[in-house]
């Protein structure tokens, strides 16, 4: 043990002993024992340092310790957000300064959005030091960095790379690796469960549609979690294989109703936690964080003992930090939050390491804003403006019609293969808004600037004009949708001037639009205006026929592996089904 830590904890021996002064003392509270699953009445809390030194109701209390008297108040343990994605969107200090004020304390973060338009191992680093120094722990799982696109795997994080930053002490694993094309036998990607699981820190699942032996054998490479269960017999299926199950109810997805009625079920349930997978300026500023989460486990009729430890040790237990957080116990990190009651999940105060950094909803203590270095805001690379020739589908021969394969939505995120019989006009292929097909290109803005793929999509309503984003799941590319080749340029030509970001144009007229300056994917505004830009954008699509809920979202995945069916990338059509690349014009 330093020197220090040394010293410390004799501070600490001294402060529960009575021989030395607590910082901070809390009496008086009703304390939610998540070790025992006890509510303790009338509990004090001693606090030194960053630490907790006594619980219990025999406290020494100084003259000079600060006292927060919690009389008919609950002591619960800081939120921990065991999954999600601060790596986009919106500032770190910005969601700070939510996610504080609503009791959440430690986050894990994972780094894939950022990873792929930075270079990989120089975008994580960068994201790394923009976590530090913050008034709550935050946490990373490097992203394996899988993708569709040859270019992109091309300049994935290497081996070495990998080995640098598992040794890190804010990374603690392996991020989300798709169970299809691990199983498949991806050599690289076992090499870094490999590596992971030597340096004693965790790989992160994602097992959306396995089941029986293709999750069993997903399990079996080291996987020690899951966030994709969307019913109750899903959860009950990995809680029996192992898993750290984490529900999900966010900005991407919302299973809590869904999974609920594991509830009833006579089984332990000491794996199941709770995360948002990401969540939405929307969600921060009107509902809130964590708090809205726990306060939802409540709700669906869970213990609301067993909702906060979903949200606090379960979460600690599986990244094996529960020696240091996820309950209020001596030696603990002082990660408090105090509300009205356990069914309440108001936070009325909330302290971490040891401070208090929010009362009644206000921070009393700011997060650090990082100043990014020039390069991280310069991430769209296209060598020249786009021209609406750049986005012509053109077909060989003298053919008047050809089947053309569609990407065809089923969902806001689920595609399906569609076979289209299209016509051929000069030699070309062009969007039909009557019947609900526009052109869909992916353009590689990063490791071959320029490069682009156009195909066709259906399902997504537009009657005019295009939207574009540089913001999209594991990948480098802008996507853009639209139904008519000049507005389509237009939006890709904006992107380019703003350095990322979303836009909607019609006409010859840009009608809505974010500058995404931070690697193409974050926003450095105020998280209000984003929430009302993105609102602008929703309106701008809707007005102009577009019938889907945030077609943001729907965008940034059509360039990913981990949702079915069809994909896109700047190479081409990518099935997932069959793990390869598939041709536009099928005869």
């Amino acid at each position: 043990m330093s020197t220090s830590k040394s010293k410390k904890t004799q501070e600490l021996i001294k402060v529960a002993l009575g021989e030395a002064e607590a910082d901070l003392a809390i009496v008086n509270g009703d304390i939610v024992n998540v070790y025992s699953s006890e509510v303790l009445k009338g509990q004090t809390v001693l606090i030194k340092g960053e630490k907790i030194a006594y619980v219990g109701n025999d406290a020494a209390i100084g003259s000079s310790t600060q006292v927060i008297d919690a009389a008919g108040k609950t002591l619960i343990p800081g939120f921990i957000d065991g999954h999600t994605h601060i790596d986009c969107q919106y500032s770190i200090s910005e969601f700070l300064r939510y996610a504080m004020k609503g009791g959440t304390t430690t986050i894990i973060s994972e780094t894939s959005n950022i990873a792929f338009p930075l270079e990989g191992y120089r975008g994580m680093v960068e994201f790394i030091k923009s976590t530090k120094n913050q008034p709550i722990k935050i946490f990373i799982t490097i992203s394996p960095m899988i993708s569709m696109s040859p270019t992109a795997r091309e300049h994935a994080i290497t081996i070495e790379e990998f080995r640098k930053l598992i040794r890190r002490t804010e990374v603690v694993g392996l991020g989300e690796s798709y169970w299809a094309l691990v199983i498949a036998g991806d050599e690289r990607v076992f090499d870094l469960f490999s590596e992971t699981l030597k340096a004693g820190k965790k790989v992160e699942g994602h097992t959306s549609g396995a089941k029986e032996k293709k999750l069993q054998a997903y399990v079996a490479t080291g996987a020690s979690s899951d966030h994709e269960p969307i019913t109750a017999d899903e959860v009950r299926e990995r809680l029996r294989l192992g898993l750290y199950v984490l529900a999900r109810e966010g900005e991407v997805r919302r299973e809590l109703e869904a999974i609920a009625p594991i509830k009833d079920e006579k089984i332990s349930l000491n794996r199941l936690a709770v995360a948002t997978d990401g969540i939405g300026p929307w969600q921060l500023t009107t509902q809130g964080y964590m708090e809205h989460v726990v306060q939802k486990v409540i709700n669906l009729g869970f213990d609301p003992g067993q909702a906060i430890q979903m949200a606090t040790l379960n979460v600690a237990q599986h990244f094996g930090m529960d020696n240091f957080i996820g309950g209020i116990a001596p030696g603990k990190d002082a990660d408090i939050v105090i509300i009205p009651d356990l069914r309440s999940i108001k936070p009325e105060c909330v302290i971490s390491k040891g401070k208090v950094v929010a009362k009644n909803g206000q921070l009393l203590i700011e997060p650090r804003s990082h100043n990014y270095p020039a390069w991280v805001k310069n991430s769209v690379h296209l060598p020249k403006n786009f021209a609406a020739d750049d986005l012509a589908i053109r077909v060989g021969g003298n053919r008047e019609q050809v089947k053309a394969r569609v990407v065809d939505l089923v969902t806001e995120l689920v595609t399906k293969e569609a076979i289209i019989e299209m016509p051929v006009s000069n030699g070309r292929l062009h969007a039909d808004t009557s019947k609900d097909i526009l052109k869909i290109a992916a353009i590689d803005r990063t490791y071959a600037p320029g490069k682009t793929f156009v195909g066709v999509v259906k399902g997504i309503g537009l009657k005019q004009g295009a939207i574009a984003t540089s913001a999209t799941w594991d990948s480098s590319a802008i996507i853009v949708i639209g139904a008519a080749d000049a507005d389509m340029a237009q939006a890709i030509n904006r992107i380019r001037e703003l350095h990322g970001g979303i836009v909607i144009s019609a006409g010859g007229k840009i009608l809505a639009e974010i500058a995404l300056l931070v690697g193409g994917v974050i926003s450095t505004e105020p998280m209000e205006t984003i929430s009302e830009k993105f609102h602008a954008i929703q309106r701008a699509a809707t007005e102009l026929g577009c019938h889907l809920p945030d077609i943001r979202l729907t965008l940034a995945t059509f360039t990913s592996p981990a949702i079915a069916h069809l994909r896109i990338c700047e190479h081409g059509l990518f099935s997932i089904r069959q793990n390869q690349f598939v041709d536009l014009i099928v005869e």
